[in-house]
């Protein structure tokens, strides 16, 4: 894996598929790349092959996934399943964590063996959904998992996203508006990415002729985003909105914090202490009410 992942965990496609045992019937892993592929994971017992890659991912590196599948398909003793998730998006990853656990779920129970999960370089997507079916299903703690996946595989799973999700089923989703403004009109074009559309995509702001701001109002379910504002091309942070302290690589963002508004007290708290800095657990009747959710739960 160390070769395949290199020293700082970047992925390389060209050195073939990675992967680790999470647990003796659980893999996290690199995307196939080829049918032959497909025989590597038979002859290690995988019984389901859970891919969370979207089509870009698939054309990006000249993926063929058609080819894989009808293999997978031929085999008869394994099942190849696809439930997407866009990547390097946590908002994205967080509304999609339900459906996504409760299909691998499905599947665990009736494929049994072994079941490898993937996402492209198999250091976001695919830890963080190993991650969340270990919590919501397998009775760990949040960091307690997290720190044992860390140990079998170094990967980047989005915590945050998984503690919103996790809150998300047990006390609803809340939304709130929020309006992000950009002041002055000396520019012709105004964009704001991240939120929750992520950092591939771009959302126009419309330009308020009275108040001469540009200005984009959107709902958003509780918790915390981060954004930039893009002025004619430019990517900037508006120095009069809240400003992120500066990441490993020295970039800072704007960021929004959207709270909910249910006023029971009892909804608050559990909401806290899910989405929390300590560790984040489980009471049986919790656990209990997500592994019914998710077994109901159709897409």
């Amino acid at each position: 894996m160390t070769e395949a992942m290199g020293a700082v965990l970047t992925y390389r496609h060209e050195l073939g598929m990675n992967y680790n045992f999470i647990l003796p019937d659980l893999i996290v892993g690199s995307c196939l790349q080829t049918p032959s592929d497909v025989d590597k994971l038979r002859k290690i017992g995988v019984k389901t092959i859970f891919c969370l890659q979207q089509d870009s991912d698939l054309e990006y590196f000249g993926v063929d996934i058609s080819s894989i599948q009808e293999y997978a398909k031929k085999c008869e003793d394994i099942e190849h399943i696809r439930a997407e998730i866009r990547d390097f998006d946590a908002f994205d990853l967080r509304m999609r964590l339900p459906a996504v656990v409760s299909k691998l779920h499905k599947a665990v129970n009736q494929n049994g063996g072994v079941t490898y999960i993937h996402c492209t370089a198999g250091l976001g997507r695919a830890p963080a959904t190993a991650l969340a079916y270990m919590f919501w299903i397998q009775g760990y703690k949040l960091n307690e998992g997290h720190k044992f996946l860390q140990s079998k595989r170094p990967s980047f799973p989005k915590l945050e996203a998984i503690k919103n999700a996790t809150a998300d089923i047990l006390t609803g989703l809340s939304k709130n508006r929020v309006r992000l403004m950009w002041e002055g009109n000396n520019c012709s074009l105004v964009e704001v990415s991240g939120l929750d559309i992520g950092w591939g995509q771009r959302i126009p702001l419309i330009f308020d002729e009275e108040k001469r701001s540009w200005i984009l109002e959107r709902d958003l379910p509780e918790g915390r985003y981060e954004y930039k504002y893009i002025i004619d091309g430019e990517w900037t942070c508006n120095k009069d909105e809240l400003i992120t302290s500066p990441n490993n690589d020295g970039h800072v963002n704007n960021y929004v914090q959207v709270h909910g508004n249910n006023s029971e007290d009892e909804t608050k708290e559990l909401r806290e202490r899910l989405t929390g800095e300590g560790e984040v657990d489980l009471s049986k009747e919790e656990r209990e009410k997500i592994r019914q959710f998710l077994d109901a739960y159709n897409e």
